[in-house]
């Protein structure tokens, strides 16, 4: 590993809750492509899986930044612990209700409830947060550790949640999804040393950190790449599907990750001058722009090479998102705001499956990736709108942090 990486792993404690953090997220990869996997196993039905993900992914949308804000006041292990067992008797009665043929409804009921899960890479991100409050050099470092453990996630995900519902029964990717989630979240609220402190009820203004302008922007742009995450998921399965090999889904969105993870590892070594606000803006722009060529692919090999090269964009745009949610959110409300972006992603991942679903059951495959070409479009003119809502802090922000930040990002970020 290379020595940054290494450095920020020198605090005791560091390396146990990164590991917790990681099997705690793996659902985020596999529960969604689980889901369409399961149920176009079951019923061939692409529409109803997809409206089942984005009934997941909404779910989650609302409930997530409830759930943080509980965490800022109580602590992570009051709250995530008894929210894990609601979602995951959820998720029971979903696979229950598959494999027994109930109606739909009962599905998008037990759907809906599955999305009470927290947002184990938020709490993870809070807890760097903590550690490293005032040193943005490493905060940066542990920020882009985290993208790179996300897209770790991204590529070994997929490949066995799907490999599982193809190849054992088709409730095996969702069920161990839940079982990691668990385990994880478990794991993490038993390692007491650091946990972010809480912030009493007294501390907060009672007004949610959304009510921030550049939060607000980064949401929004969010709710866009989300769509095309979740378009490009359902759409790789359903064309492996139509090239005669659904197993090799998995493989393709592991490519597509790969991409990302290679990027955020590079990304995470580097100390930029420029502003976080105008890399973010690059970012996006380029996620956007990367999905053109998914239009134009026949094979799946074409698939994979145009999805590694749209990769590279996701983890330093990732990263500068959580520098600039750092920023524009008070220290107590922290762990909301960071939740905040992830429920942007979840609407969008939500819209984009639903939407990419109804598209190949009614044109195929291959037409199905003019969603996230439109999501791409879409995060793009959002970015350049709220552009100038970015480049500086909100006047909200503490004092002191608000300092810390603005040094460290004219001299390391």
């Amino acid at each position: 590993m290379p020595s940054p990486y290494r450095a920020i792993f020198a605090v005791p404690g560091t390396v146990a809750f990164s590991a917790a953090g990681m099997l705690g997220r793996m659902p985020l990869s596999m529960m969604g492509i689980g889901i369409v996997t399961m149920i176009s196993q079951l019923t061939g039905r692409y529409g109803l899986a997809g409206a089942l993900a984005a009934t997941l992914a909404l779910s989650a949308a609302v409930l997530g930044p409830q759930i943080s804000r509980l965490v800022d006041r109580h602590g992570q292990r009051r709250v995530l612990r008894p929210a894990t067992m609601v979602s995951m008797a959820a998720v029971s009665g979903l696979l229950i209700s598959a494999q027994q043929e109930a109606p739909d409804w009962a599905l998008f009921a037990f759907t809906a409830c599955a999305g009470c899960v927290p947002s184990v890479g938020a709490m993870t991100r809070a807890r760097w947060a903590a550690i490293y409050e005032g040193s943005p050099r490493q905060l940066h470092t542990a920020y882009a550790y985290e993208s790179i453990a996300d897209e770790v996630c991204f590529i070994v995900g997929p490949i066995v949640s799907i490999g599982l519902s193809t190849a054992w029964f088709p409730e095996a990717g969702p069920l161990l999804a839940g079982a990691f989630l668990v385990a994880g979240v478990f794991w993490l609220t038993s390692q007491r040393g650091t946990e972010p402190v809480p912030h009493p009820r007294e501390e907060h203004t009672g007004e949610s950190a959304l009510r921030s302008p550049g939060l607000q922007v980064l949401v929004a742009a969010f709710v866009a790449i989300g769509a095309i995450f979740g378009g490009v998921d359902v759409v790789t399965v359903a064309f492996a599907e139509e090239q005669g090999h659904k197993s090799a889904a998995s493989l393709v969105l592991a490519v597509y990750a790969l991409g990302s993870c290679l990027a955020g590892a590079v990304f995470g070594l580097l100390h930029l001058k420029s502003e976080p606000s105008r890399r973010w803006l690059l970012g996006v722009c380029a996620m956007a722009v990367s999905m053109i060529p998914l239009q134009l692919a026949g094979n799946l090999p074409f698939l994979a090479v145009a999805l590694f090269v749209a990769g590279l964009a996701i983890a330093p745009t990732m990263v500068t998102t959580m520098a600039l949610v750092e920023a524009h959110v008070p220290r107590t409300k922290l762990t909301e705001g960071m939740t905040w972006t992830g429920t942007g992603l979840a609407v969008g991942v939500a819209l984009g499956a639903s939407a990419s679903g109804w598209v190949v059951d009614a044109h195929g495959a291959a037409a199905g990736y003019a969603v996230p070409v439109s999501a791409g479009a879409l995060a793009a003119v959002t970015a350049f709108l709220g552009y100038r809502r970015l480049r500086r802090p909100a006047p909200t922000r503490e004092g002191k942090r608000e300092r810390d930040y603005e040094d460290g990002a004219r001299h390391v970020a």
